[in-house]
């Protein structure tokens, strides 16, 4: 019987996927398949989701026309595996591919499959990821749902127009990466005032936890929230008055400019 989806690449991105799914019940073990070059990958993912099919590429008896795929690869291999997907009879794929466009991937399918492009981040791994969607020139308004359907397992989901998808890139896409290095520097910086690195640690994680919760339940705007924690003349103020003299503000821009041309040049 053929897959429901074939997920091509067993990565972090594409184990993840496969993970939420399976929790979320979006589909059973023995509808999901993986396809991984990497064999040690591939006994590791045998390991962790019992009864999923698990090859080294797609098994061309195991999908037809009905079969969804997510493109989960690096760049340079999305163009060959795509072809194989094709090849295979796939007529709809979701690429989490950072920087290939649903043209260059439209390019190498048959007829008028149809590509959904996404940028999903690493939180996905415990199902708080933000993805943001586009679909290409053949993707009609279900194809859309079908992968919202996907990547809702994983978390929050966006539609944006596909010119846009390179700023999610720089922005969402990159950003656990920024807030890990903001983490990594309060955590020295609690260190070299006396405390422990444990507890440093604790009081960082936590409290960037609690902030980040305490900013999505409330609705309120950065701007407020971070007034109410400021008093005038106090500690906090002496602090951000610190960053903003070292232009921390501007850096995170720049940072984002950044990674977004970089993903404008992975996608030419």
């Amino acid at each position: 019987m053929p897959l429901r989806l074939v997920i091509v690449g067993g990565g972090q991105i594409g184990g993840a996927i496969a993970a939420g799914l399976l929790e979320a019940s979006w589909c059973t073990a023995g509808e999901l398949g993986i396809a991984e070059v990497d064999p040690v990958r591939r006994a590791a993912l045998a390991e962790l989701h019992p009864g999923v099919a698990i090859d080294d590429a797609v098994a061309l008896d195991q999908v037809d026309a009905e079969t969804g795929a997510v493109l989960a690869v690096k760049p340079e291999a999305a163009e060959g595996a795509a072809r194989l997907l094709g090849a295979a009879g796939v007529r709809r794929v979701l690429s989490v591919v950072a920087g290939m466009s649903t043209q260059r991937i439209e390019a190498v399918l048959p007829g008028q499959a149809a590509v959904v492009r996404a940028m999903p981040n690493t939180p996905v791994l415990v199902r708080k990821g933000v993805s943001a969607i586009s679909g290409g020139s053949h993707a009609t308004s279900a194809d859309l749902d079908w992968a919202s359907g996907v990547l809702g397992a994983l978390g929050a989901v966006v539609r944006l127009p596909e010119r846009q998808l390179d700023v999610v890139t720089g922005l969402s896409g990159s950003m656990p990466a920024y807030l890990y290095l903001v983490v990594e520097a309060l955590i020295e910086a609690g260190v070299l005032q006396g405390l422990t690195r444990e507890i440093a640690t604790t009081l960082v994680v936590g409290t960037l936890e609690g902030a980040g919760a305490l900013l999505a339940a409330t609705g309120q705007s950065p701007e407020s929230l971070r007034a109410q924690v400021t008093s005038p003349g106090g500690t906090t103020a002496a602090g951000l008055r610190a960053l903003e003299a070292r232009a921390v503000r501007s850096a995170f821009i720049e940072a984002v400019a950044s990674a977004t041309e970089r993903s404008h040049q992975l996608g030419r």
